[in-house]
């Protein structure tokens, strides 16, 4: 290879950030199960501690195993640097906190995880943080959102439940016209389907949990810093741009350029705040995230599968999956994911709640749970669970109301998924 040329991406979701074990020549990343870490000597031990070196003190802090999962997700999604935590609302929360203050705001759009609504709507309120919330579908509907105290714009690539994909140049025009970062959420797309940073992205988060781990067995979550956002830009950003009490008066984004969010949530927030993830965690996802794309281009294969026979059911009255030539968002998907419209999406039965209710009760090779980027297909009725907490209005300006069921495909024989379905409808 020449020394020019850029890893695809299965060399990078394989060899990014990951190297033998300088110690022991294992090739397999070790999981580095321990709290803390020996200095060299004293000059070492203040080096760290001042931000003066690189280099690991204590496992809320950095791990070599996290360090190796951070730095391969960042290769995946073009950014410069990474912060792995504990999960994916971990993840927002650092965001957040890294670039808000006390009565500041942020513009959200609807088409969001019910939980990120929940987390916005209300657990935000305990740091005076106010969401205005807009329509992804809207454009002039997110422009006239944003205030003087707006800090960011916040979107998902591929919208949970509904598999809506989102127009990510439109919104990053506005936030660059509002002087404000654009953060996506990419969890249901993975840099496979879509890498927003090349469309104007400022920060991508993810749910590591979710498609990037791949098998429901480990939390975790991830800031992507894009590296492309003036944090000094009118002292917006004070965190950022003006001298940090708490490391000698040092201003972080002077000091670490275009790596400097990603260092401030490090620094200042997984410091303080403590959502790390641990080891054993970070050891599982980066075992998932080698096979990425194999498995993303499974579901998708299988997802329009499903879409296709369920686009025909006497039992449904319509359906949300992008990748079905007919959905309003087809267009958008074809553009920002040309690979596949994802493994999540939405359908609607003409039996409404009861009829949701009575299918997630009756299938076998799907499990009913609430979570989504598994190997296996995951079912949930969101009304009913993880939108409850919402009112009926939020539920379908969200994408969830009664009659909705949603799907997370996974990557069995599709003949059965399908099976399982219709046996499910035809159940008493």
């Amino acid at each position: 290879m020449a020394l020019d040329d850029t890893p695809g991406f299965d060399t990078l979701a394989i060899h990014a950030g990951s190297a033998p074990d300088p110690t022991t020549g294992a090739r397999a990343t070790p999981i580095y199960q321990t709290t803390s870490f020996v200095f060299d000597d004293v000059d070492h031990a203040a080096a760290l501690f001042g931000l003066q070196a690189f280099g690991n003190i204590y496992t809320r802090i950095t791990n070599p195993t996290q360090a190796v999962l951070e730095e391969k997700v960042a290769a995946l999604e073009g950014g410069t640097a990474a912060l792995a935590t504990s999960s994916g609302h971990a993840a927002q929360l650092l965001a957040f906190h890294t670039m808000m203050d006390a009565g500041d705001e942020f513009v959200a759009v609807r088409q969001l995880y019910g939980g990120s609504i929940n987390q916005f709507n209300h657990s935000f309120k305990s740091f005076d943080w106010k969401v205005n919330w807009a329509d992804a579908d809207d454009m002039d509907s997110i422009e006239k959102a944003i205030t003087a105290k707006t800090k960011a714009i916040f979107c998902e690539s591929i919208a949970n439940p509904g598999g809506v994909v989102t127009d990510l140049e439109g919104i990053s025009k506005i936030a660059r016209r509002a002087g404000v970062p654009l953060i996506v959420d990419n969890t249901l797309a993975t840099p496979y389907l879509c890498r927003p940073i090349e469309h104007g992205a400022d920060l991508v988060i993810h749910s590591l949990t979710k498609f990037i781990g791949g098998h429901g067995n480990s939390m975790g979550g991830m800031i992507v810093d894009a590296g492309t956002f003036n944090w000094s830009r009118e002292g917006r950003y004070p965190k950022l741009s003006e001298p940090c009490e708490s490391y000698n008066g040092m201003r972080l984004h002077e000091t670490f350029g275009n790596i400097a969010f990603a260092i401030a949530c490090r620094v200042l927030g997984l410091r303080d705040l403590g959502m790390c993830i641990s080891p054993f965690n970070a050891f599982l996802i980066l075992t998932g995230a080698e096979t990425l794309s194999l498995r993303m281009q499974r579901h998708c294969d299988n997802a329009k599968k499903v879409a296709e026979w369920l686009s025909t059911h006497k039992n449904v009255s319509w359906i949300s999956y992008a990748g079905l030539p007919g959905d309003r968002h087809h267009t958008l998907q074809q553009k920002y994911c040309p690979n596949g419209a994802g493994a999540v999406f939405t359908f609607g039965l003409k039996g409404g709640y009861d009829a949701g209710v009575k299918l997630v009760s009756n299938v076998n090779v799907l499990s009913h749970l609430a979570n989504l980027g598994d190997t296996r297909s995951l079912i949930v009725h969101p009304s009913s669970t993880t939108h409850k907490q919402l009112s009926e209005q939020q539920q379908i300006s969200a994408g969830a109301g009664p009659d909705v069921v949603r799907l997370s495909i996974g990557i069995e024989d599709p003949k059965d998924i399908i099976a399982d379905l219709e046996q499910a409808m035809k159940a008493g």
